[in-house]
């Protein structure tokens, strides 16, 4: 190779050429030029219109990295990590909120209740914590013998607890120290004070329910004016759960109590839980 094809050749190693411009390096397998063409060549790259093409293509360079530069000095900054303290403050609030919706949810369901009169002793003592189930008679009806809670008749402010004795349609009679439904005796081995008063007979209305307490002696239920019988819209739910004290922790026993009827506690002892005066 002379030195005039080494020169061009070494010119566009060392400067990339724009994509019109001749392609002067020789391979192996091309065959060199004449000086006529070669001195052409040089010609040509020495002119105004290839410097002016290696002007433009500089140019354009220099466009497409500033609106690189442009684009990445728009984009939207990294958001930082929150710190530890916001992540702990959020989780305290998720959990109060959840623990609020739980609680709310809970009250539609259970309720609970403290027994404020001596009247369901000695089964319910004053004092007690119980949990009463509010979907009991929402997803059935009231069974002789189960033991409820309702609103007082004359002060719905107040709730009583109370057993139910007599159903829609039953005839209540109370005469020598014993309840009689419909003329039939009832079965009730649960009481330590016995009945004292004779009430009735009266028939029981539909949609009422006829309640006693356990402790017949000093009991303000159906027998009584103010309470009378009980429409049933004011129940407020069967008693499910003895919570406090813990020692008679438990579920509430309802007694399947039916006229003429013999009730059997073989076995099962009563809820004997208050002490004797």
């Amino acid at each position: 190779m002379t030195k005039r094809e080494e020169r061009i050749n070494d010119l566009y190693v060392a400067r990339p050429l724009p994509s019109n411009a001749p392609d002067f390096n020789l391979t192996d397998t091309q065959e060199a030029k004449s000086p006529v063409a070669i001195d052409r060549d040089l010609s040509e790259i020495q002119s105004p219109e290839y410097r002016q093409s290696r002007e433009d293509a500089t140019r354009e360079a220099v466009v497409r990295e500033d609106v690189k530069n442009e684009s990445r000095s728009a984009a939207p900054p990294t958001e930082e990590e929150p710190s530890l303290g916001w992540i702990m403050f959020r989780e305290l609030i998720e959990t109060i909120v959840l623990s609020l919706i739980i609680f709310l949810l809970m009250r539609q369901v259970v309720q609970n209740y403290r027994i404020e009169s001596q009247s369901m002793e000695t089964n319910f003592c004053e004092g007690q914590f119980i949990l009463v189930n509010k979907l009991a008679y929402k997803l059935g009806d009231p069974t002789r013998g189960d033991v409820v809670v309702f609103h007082n008749p004359s002060n719905q402010n107040e709730d009583y607890i109370k057993r139910i004795i007599g159903l829609p349609g039953d005839t209540v009679e109370v005469r020598n120290q014993q309840v009689l439904i419909n003329s039939q005796p009832l079965d009730e081995p649960y009481l330590r004070y016995k009945n004292v008063d004779t009430y009735g007979p009266t028939v029981i209305e539909p949609d009422r329910l006829f309640v006693m307490g356990d402790n017949r002696p000093n009991s303000s239920d159906s027998r009584r004016e103010g309470v009378g019988q009980l429409p049933q819209e004011l129940l407020v739910g069967q008693a499910w759960l003895r919570v406090w004290p813990f020692d008679r922790w438990g579920l509430v026993r309802h007694y399947e109590i039916e006229p003429g009827v013999p009730l059997e506690l073989a076995g099962v002892a009563p809820d004997d839980v208050c002490p004797l005066n």
